[in-house]
């Protein structure tokens, strides 16, 4: 990809202009170009990895998110194309959306796209070409979505066909029945779950909010906007510290492939005028994370975005990822909505908070605990409060971090008789400095967790019961790449490798941990002192600051703060 040459004045930070998104979208428009199929109703990428919906269905995928992208960048060239190819698909090439497919979600990206550049694409094409489309579209209205985000592809859609006239009662239906399933899962703070249970990840700001957020805006219900704006500003609050110094998105959840799809958000907060940032501090977060990429793979040698985080990696795709689905990432360049002439685009870029200042953010429904050290632009999520229906290693770790990515080895667990499994994570409460969660696992014992923090310094403790005496029990830390240094030392009930053994009743583990980048630092036992006050009370005690003290009280935990002494 050629992009312009860096320009540091008004970006200091990244070097990227406008200017450079609009050269990445022109790149990523034709590079996959040659991939269309002659009528250009579908887009066929190459690629080994095929979702479950088949091969018809990837075709869509490819055209759907990238039109997405050519609606973002306005370029009417591109955007014939793309009107030719809407013209055949809706003539019978193009799959049928039905309950629970993955043509609905592509319904949702071609009615946004349509509504977007309506001007310029829509209103120019043939009387039948936009009748036989909104007959295709109008079947979203009614198809059974999946009860998590999808429940906002019919809303989409929905919008665009009132707004074009098209069964606008059905349209009507279908935008306030998704809007009010999630009602549902909002817990709160700008927060989604997605879906039933406790499941919080990147779908938060390119689904949750995203949606309802443009239809609201697009639709100029200033009643709604006051509604889905007021929660993704305060989401943003939260949002904007899962990047690191460096620009990358925290490595946690599913469909990662999307990567700078990560930024929508912070482009949508700025578009709608509802997000608590800076004008130079949105475009340093999204441009960060959009020089984060191109800098580390993310495309392959014919400009295509590959299936994985910097370049392939099959760790980080889902059955539902095709050759096409990283695109998706068309929603990073929302913000090329925004004129030129906008503050977003001519601020100066300002630091990010992980740049600003050391810091650690309670997030409650979540119940997350972000902790950020700005020497080395390393953010940490530790996580007590989000699962999967299933052990997934991106959702039920106990940390991750914008540098490292879940290992093999089982990174960030504790492990009691050799299986990692955490599920029905209970949060126990979050607050300034630290957080606790409950698990059950495998073996069927019940361990109470909490995780207590300052500066780049953890302590990890562990009440285990229910595990028959005898039961091994050990403590895993992080995973660190190269150019980083990853500590973990015992403190309580643990021995020199970090294994322990599960006594009658409870009992107590308790391991000092550090992830940094930074090349000095005290030694760890010099930072924190931490003393056990029985089976159930734990006083840790900062080197340069006020401790903590939790205690174990029933099902729950206390925690206090504590002076030096």
């Amino acid at each position: 990809m050629q992009l312009p040459a860096e320009d540091r004045g008004p970006s200091p930070r990244t070097g990227y202009t406008r200017a450079h998104w609009e050269a990445a979208a022109d790149a990523l428009l034709a590079a996959v170009e040659p991939y269309a199929t002659p009528d250009r109703a579908l887009y066929h990428l190459p690629g080994d990895h095929q979702s479950w919906s088949g091969h018809l269905s990837d075709g869509l995928e490819g055209y759907a998110r990238t039109l997405l992208l050519a609606a973002f960048r306005r370029d009417e060239t591109v955007l014939q194309r793309y009107a030719d190819g809407l013209a055949a698909g809706v003539s019978g090439v193009w799959p049928r959306v039905q309950d629970r497919s993955q043509p609905l979600v592509e319904a949702a990206s071609v009615a946004l796209a349509l509504r977007l550049t309506r001007p310029l694409l829509w209103d120019r094409l043939d009387d039948g070409v936009r009748q036989r489309a909104a007959a295709w579209l109008a079947d979203a209205l009614t198809a059974e979505p999946w009860p998590c985000n999808w429940e906002l592809f019919p809303v989409t859609v929905g919008g665009f066909l009132a707004e074009v006239g098209h069964e606008p009662e059905a349209a009507h239906r279908a935008v306030d029945h998704g809007l009010a399933r999630i009602e549902e899962w909002y817990l709160g703070d700008g927060w989604y779950t997605d879906g039933d249970g406790r499941k919080f990840d990147y779908y938060n700001g390119w689904a949750m909010h995203l949606y309802p957020v443009l239809h609201a805006w697009l639709a100029g219900d200033e009643k709604l906007l006051d509604l889905y704006g007021g929660r993704l500003e305060r989401h943003l609050a939260d949002y904007a510290r899962l990047f690191g110094g460096d620009g990358a998105p925290m490595h946690q959840g599913r469909s990662l492939t999307y990567r700078f799809a990560t930024t929508a958000p912070l482009w949508l907060g700025a578009l709608t005028g509802r997000t608590p940032l800076s004008p130079g501090e949105t475009r340093r977060l999204a441009s960060g994370a959009l020089k984060y990429f191109l800098d580390r793979g993310a495309l392959d040698e014919r400009g295509l975005l590959t299936l994985g985080w910097h370049g392939p990696d099959p760790a980080v795709l889902q059955g539902y990822s095709g050759p096409a689905s990283p695109y998706w990432a068309s929603k990073g360049f929302l913000g090329l909505l925004l004129p030129a002439e906008h503050d977003v685009w001519t601020a100066t870029e300002e630091p990010g908070p992980a740049e600003r200042a050391d810091a650690v953010t309670p997030i409650a429904p979540a119940n997350w605990l972000l902790q950020s050290t700005r020497s080395d632009g390393v953010v940490r999520l530790h996580n007590h409060g989000s699962e999967d229906v299933r052990y997934d290693p991106y959702y039920t770790r106990l940390g991750y971090s914008t540098v490292t990515r879940p290992s093999a080895s089982y990174d960030n667990s504790v492990i009691v008789g050799g299986d990692p499994s955490r599920t029905d994570i209970e949060p126990l409460g979050v607050g300034q400095g630290w957080a606790a969660s409950r698990h059950t696992a495998a073996s069927g014992a019940r361990v109470t967790s909490a995780v207590l923090v300052r500066g780049a310094v953890e302590v990890r403790a562990f009440l285990v019961a229910g595990a028959a005496p005898g039961t091994p029990v050990r403590v895993t830390g992080w995973a660190a790449p190269e150019g980083l240094r990853a500590e973990l030392l015992p403190a309580v009930g643990l021995d020199a490798e970090l294994t322990g053994v599960a006594g009658e009743g409870e009992t107590l583990f308790v391991a000092l941990c550090r992830l940094t980048g930074a090349t000095e630092a005290d030694p760890l036992v010099e930072t924190v002192t931490v003393r056990a006050e029985g089976t159930r009370e734990v006083a840790v005690l900062w080197s340069d600051g006020p401790g903590l003290r939790v205690r174990w009280q029933g099902d729950g935990v206390d925690v206090e703060h504590i002076a030096r002494g």
